[in-house]
Formats: C-alpha cells, structure tokens, sequence
C-alpha cells in the first residue's frame, strides 16, 4: 500500500493506492499533512480500504505531486555513505552532518527543477527521504526511532556547489534551499521496522548514463541513529522530513558534469518507484 497526492500544485488530491487501485482518501482527510499523520491516519486509510469504505478514483493522466504536505521541516544528512564523502574530498564523519533545507524546496517528483539564476554548479543527489508520524524527542535507542516514521519515499537532494561551497559562509543550506530543489515522492510507502530500510537499491542517472548505484546498508548512519541523533538536538514532529544522504556519483566528484538547462535526470530506489525531472531555466 502507498500513500500519493495527485493533481495540479496546491489542489492535490490525497489518495492511497492498493494492488494497482487507486482510492480517494478525501472522505478520511482534506491532505496527507502532519495532522492526518499523527492521527493513526495510515492505519485509519488502510482499514478504509480493507473495508470497502473510500471510493476509487482513476489518477492516469494526472499529475503527482509530493507524498507529504505541510511539512515544517527538512533535516538533512551530510556525507552518510564513506565513498561519497571521500568524493567530497572528506573523510567518513565521526557523528552525523547536520543541516537544513527550506521546506518551499519540496516539489512533486516529476516536476521541473529551475537552477538558481546567475553562476551555478547544479547536481544531483539521490536519497531515501523518512516522514514523520509522531514526535521524536531524547529516544532511547534506534529501534524506538521506528515507531515515530510513518514511512519512506525517494528524494533528490538538488544542490548547487558554487553556494553550497563557494559562497556558503560556513553553512551548505544556502546550496541547497533554491525553489525546486528537493523533488520529492512518487508515494509514501509505510514501513513498519529497521528491516524496510536495511538494504533498498538507489540509482540515479542523467540523460540516460548511470551515475549512482548503491545500496542503503553501506550508509554510516542507520536510519534508526539517524532519528535517534536528532531527537536528542531538536524536537521533531510529524510530517517533517529526513534526507539520509546520498552515495557516490555526483557531479561534485568530477567525474561527470555538472547539470544544465535541458539535461533530464531519473532516480530510483527499490520498492519507491522512479522519479524523473529536467532541468529548465527560471520562467
């Protein structure tokens, strides 16, 4: 079962879809928000569902928008797989790299993503994206992190090098909270432990070449400490968000060239779907 919102932006319509049926979640919940999150609202749709409570709904040929609305936070993780931080030219971090995107980033994960105007070395950064249910504050252990997630999604952690690096002033959100750089879904898969989670299949390629391939299990920090670590700095509440870190195979490695208007990019992550997106300039 996966958790979508379809439809034009801000008009999305919540549905959840099961064995390839779509279902409309609008007699549940007005939107997939923190609200219907904290609420039992998966548990509540799934038994909807079960029942033969909600209605289906035919979503071919609409547009899907992020998984998740109404979000007030995106926490990210920096450099959490070793290949990729040695490719930044860092070596393995010895606790988690913390830092922010501005949550207007978030847009649906087929939608166009815009450079930032002027000097810019845009790049791509697949990532396996955990949503909230439920506050998360000084947890116990790892384990205790899972009965806060409400489920799991793919992100593409867009980033520009010239004001991540170049002009960052010290802080990597001034890369990294641009308007479109964080497509975001196709859908929110429920998960139930760190078994969801443990070993998930992320890829990424830019007009058709391979450039990511690697698997969640060579992460530094598990899903579970990474929840676990911020509960304990700042107190996290349903629908926020956590970027887990990307692997090896950005632009940033200079292996491959960085992102211009026109180049279409694709991620996947096993069992997540696809996302896929180009590169057009400000309108």
């Amino acid at each position: 079962m996966f958790l979508m919102r379809v439809g034009d932006p801000d008009q999305e319509i919540p549905v959840v879809v099961s064995e390839a049926r779509a279902f409309d979640l609008r007699s549940l919940t007005s939107d997939i928000d923190p609200n219907f999150l904290a609420s039992n609202g998966i548990e509540r749709a799934t038994r909807a569902v079960s029942d033969g409570e909600i209605e289906e709904v035919d979503i071919s040929g609409f547009r899907i928008g992020p998984p998740v609305s109404g979000s007030r936070s995106v926490i990210c993780i920096g450099q959490n797989y070793a290949a990729h931080a040695a490719e930044s030219g860092s070596d393995a971090p010895k606790e988690p790299i913390v830092f922010f995107k501005h949550p207007g980033a978030i847009v649906g994960p087929n939608d166009p993503v815009h450079p930032i105007p002027g000097p810019g070395k845009l790049d791509w950064e697949v990532e396996l994206a955990v949503v909230l249910k439920s506050r998360a504050r000084c947890l116990e252990s790892a384990a205790d992190a899972f009965d806060c997630i409400a489920g799991i999604t793919i992100s593409n952690d867009v980033s520009d090098r010239h004001w991540q690096i170049e002009r960052s002033g010290g802080q990597w959100s001034k890369g990294k909270s641009w308007e479109t750089f964080n497509p975001l879904g196709p859908y929110l898969r429920p998960i139930t432990g760190a078994d969801d989670v443990a070993n998930l299949r992320l890829q990424s390629w830019v007009n058709g070449g391979v450039r990511q391939d690697s698997v969640t299990s060579d992460m530094i920090f598990s899903v579970g400490t990474i929840v676990q670590h911020l509960s304990h700095m700042m107190m996290l509440e349903a629908g926020d968000i956590i970027n887990t870190g990307t692997p090896q195979g950005v632009a940033l490695s200079g292996r491959f060239p960085y992102l211009e208007p026109g180049d279409v990019v694709r991620l996947a992550i096993s069992g997540l779907g696809e996302q896929e997106h180009s590169i057009v300039a400000m309108p």
